[in-house]
């Protein structure tokens, strides 16, 4: 009797580690719900709709290393030109750069502003660092500030932090500046970027500029700095964000 027992408690014990080496462990057996593949058949976690979710979005990303320049994925809405000045402006470049998954580098706005307004009189040129820049494709935009200014920007080398284009009927980006960089006129920076009425003006540039079409991505017209009158002219109030460092 006692040796049944003992026979009894041995099949039934060979029959539990049997079910723990089928049942799925943390070494990446198809039954590991954390290391193995979903049903869907993508690995690692998903944003969940079944698909893997995109690393590089969003305040806890993966570093972009090569983004070094954007267009705002979002304009200024019902405060038009109204951007909260430069420091305002650069805050904002700032934050859409994290969520692009390049918020370890220090973003500044491409603005110039005025004598006679809120701040000192500050070209754009003379604060987006040194270059080269990148867009968020990796792809080289510019080499220098001399480059810059010298060879500007093509529209199809302009993406927004997200990767995506500029639509066409929103490619005015206000930049308060000549086509070398500086300050194109004290009374075509919005008020220094703090006044979002039809009475101010800002200078702007468009994003969308081809080979030889004249046209200039950082100082094409002027325009009044409220709402109506920026989506009036193809623009919602974009800017444009390089990293200085």
């Amino acid at each position: 009797m006692i040796r049944f027992d003992g026979m009894r408690n041995l099949a039934t014990f060979l029959l539990l580690i049997g079910s723990m080496a089928c049942g799925g462990s943390d070494d990446g057996n198809p039954g590991d719900m954390d290391g193995g593949k979903a049903q869907d058949g993508s690995t690692g976690t998903t944003d969940g709709g079944g698909d893997p979710a995109d690393a590089r979005l969003g305040p806890d990303a993966m570093p972009n290393v090569d983004m070094s320049f954007f267009v705002t994925s979002t304009g200024s809405g019902a405060n038009g030109g109204d951007l909260g000045g430069l420091d305002g402006a650069d805050a904002k470049c700032q934050n859409l750069a994290t969520n692009g998954g390049a918020g370890a580098r220090t973003w500044r706005a491409y603005l110039s502003t005025g004598a006679t307004g809120p701040g000192p009189a500050v070209d754009a040129r003379d604060r987006i660092g040194s270059g080269p820049w990148f867009n968020q494709q990796g792809t080289m935009v510019a080499s220098s500030v001399a480059a810059l200014h010298t060879d500007g920007i093509l529209g199809n080398l302009m993406f927004d932090e997200l990767g995506a284009t500029i639509p066409g009927n929103e490619h005015d980006a206000l930049t308060g500046s000549a086509r070398n960089g500086t300050l194109n006129s004290d009374s075509e920076t919005c008020d220094n970027w703090t006044n979002g009425t039809v009475n101010s003006q800002g200078q702007v540039g468009h994003t969308d500029t081809e080979v030889d079409d004249g046209e200039s991505w950082n100082s094409q017209h002027s325009g009044s700095c409220d709402e109506e009158s920026l989506n009036g002219n193809a623009g919602t109030g974009r800017i444009y964000c390089f990293a200085i460092d």
